[in-house]
């Protein structure tokens, strides 16, 4: 398991129970976590939470503040490949924050690769179902091109926020609302190529015609299609997942019989997770596949 342990803003203190106690830049929040199905003693400072998320038998949740929280803040993260990028958190109505700190793992490992690969040439990112930008920032920290792409105009916005917060409002970044299916079939038609690609699509979604899909039944056939914007020496493919019945190693095979035919290289799998302080273990927090050059 790759550990997401060079934060300093954020920190997972405990999980137990089916849920954690995380704190972020000193903001206490218990929010649930489907992983966490040990029942392991709560101490005191499950007691010092600025808020905690509810989940409803009915689908969703919500927050119970238990004390005054600002409507978002931030928290940083530092790289010597990207330098220093800020986010801001806010708790949303589905328990996330809009960060996901554990994939600072992969922001240093493509951080490391455009920093090695733009010595010799010009590096360009395609990033799908992006979010928030935590990717998007970290590659375009390092000195990529990047094209951020994510169906939801508010988290698109909330990822300029985010560039203007880490002072990369000027770098050459195109922000796209979009369904990245369809953006991808018009890259291809525009021979539009990209050094690098990073897919963090969700457990479920639509389709062009609104029909409802699982990214199960679909992964395959998306990493395919995508794979045609990949230019004549791409870098790294990256495919990330929360879905849990799609292991890193399912997604590893995909890569690999997609991408080591055509272009070679090797392709690694692995879940990542978060250092937990109160037992120096390692809570899994997803899996990722990822397909490098050479």
């Amino acid at each position: 398991m790759r550990t997401a342990d060079g934060w300093k803003d954020y920190r997972l203190l405990d999980a137990s129970d089916g849920e954690r106690l995380e704190s972020w830049s000193g903001i206490r929040l218990i929010r649930p976590d489907p992983q966490v199905i040990w029942k392991t003693e709560k101490s005191s400072l499950w007691q010092s939470a600025n808020a905690v998320y509810h989940r409803s038998s009915k689908g969703g949740g919500q927050w119970e503040y238990l004390k005054k929280l600002p409507e978002s803040w931030t928290v940083g993260y530092s790289s010597e490949y990207f330098g220093n990028l800020k986010f801001k958190v806010h708790p949303t109505g589905f328990k996330h924050t809009g960060l996901f700190p554990e994939q600072a793992v992969n922001w240093e490992k493509t951080g490391q690769l455009i920093s090695e690969r733009k010595k010799t040439g010009k590096v360009r990112v395609l990033n799908l179902f992006a979010y928030t930008g935590g990717a998007t920032l970290a590659c375009s920290g390092a000195g990529a091109e990047v094209c951020h792409v994510d169906a939801s105009k508010g988290m698109v916005q909330w990822a300029r926020e985010n560039a203007a917060l880490s002072g990369l409002s000027e770098k050459p970044i195109r922000w796209i609302v979009d369904d990245c299916e369809k953006f991808v079939r018009r890259e291809i038609k525009r021979e539009s190529r990209y050094e690098g690609v990073i897919m963090d699509p969700p457990s479920y979604g639509r389709g062009p015609q609104g029909e409802i899909w699982k990214l199960e039944d679909s992964v395959y056939d998306l990493v395919k299609l995508t794979a045609g914007v990949l230019s004549q020496k791409p870098l790294f493919f990256v495919l990330n997942s929360y879905t849990t019945g799609l292991s890193a190693s399912v997604m590893g095979y995909i890569l690999s019989s997609v991408l080591i035919p055509k272009f070679g290289g090797r392709v690694d799998s692995d879940e990542i997770g978060l250092p937990v302080e109160s037992t120096g273990l390692t809570l899994p927090a997803g899996s990722t596949a990822i397909w490098y050059a050479g």
